[in-house]
């Protein structure tokens, strides 16, 4: 079942902690691909200096991040490596989002391998990291802004991950943030070998 408009019109920390273990998939020509979703970060609107919706700011690349929740807001980071992010909170119009930084493989690995240039025994390294995750799902600036409730890019729903294997960190690449980059509002699964970064808050 996909998940539904109302599992990301809740407070984004919670929802951000709620993906994990969901399977995030794509639908192409190419085929499909899907991964669970192991490690993500919470995004939260203006007040986070984190964000790229920090003190309010606008833009055309933003945009997506104030409108109805449950889309994806895809960018480019560093000139060459997209990140897929999925509006959440439970304030209509306030820009938020969640990162997903991992996924691991369930579905499509031969096709994910080929996009990554890998082969044969690397599958932990085919979707850890946000830029290695988008490149094996074949993610890019096509399916910004796309409703993630409907095909072709969404999240099907599975069981939930325990408490108590739900680890938090502080967020990556944050530095400039301020007090705002103390905040341990990154999320993984205990011990998973598909996670990018295992740092502890």
């Amino acid at each position: 079942m996909i998940l539904q408009r109302a599992f990301y019109e809740k407070d984004t920390v919670t929802v951000a902690r709620e993906l994990l273990g969901k399977v995030l998939v794509l639908e192409s020509s190419e085929g499909m691909t899907a991964g669970r979703i192991v490690e993500t970060e919470a995004y939260c609107g203006p007040e986070d200096l984190a964000a790229h919706s920090s003190g309010g700011r606008r833009t055309d690349r933003n945009e997506v991040m104030y409108g109805q929740k449950g889309h994806a807001y895809v960018y480019l980071i560093y000139g060459m490596y997209y990140c897929v992010n999925l509006t959440a909170g439970n304030v209509p119009g306030k820009p938020e989002a969640v990162l997903i930084r991992a996924l691991e493989p369930v579905r499509g690995e031969e096709l994910m391998a080929r996009r990554r240039g890998l082969s044969g025994g690397r599958a932990g390294n085919l979707a850890g990291g946000p830029g290695r995750l988008c490149m094996a799902m074949g993610i890019t600036k096509a399916q910004n802004k796309l409703d993630v409730t409907v095909p072709p890019l969404y999240v099907e729903d599975a069981s939930s991950v325990l408490a108590g294997e739900i680890m938090e960190a502080l967020r990556v690449g944050v530095d400039y943030a301020g007090e705002w980059k103390n905040l341990p509002w990154r999320f993984y699964i205990r011990g998973n070998g598909f996670v990018s970064v295992r740092r502890k808050a």
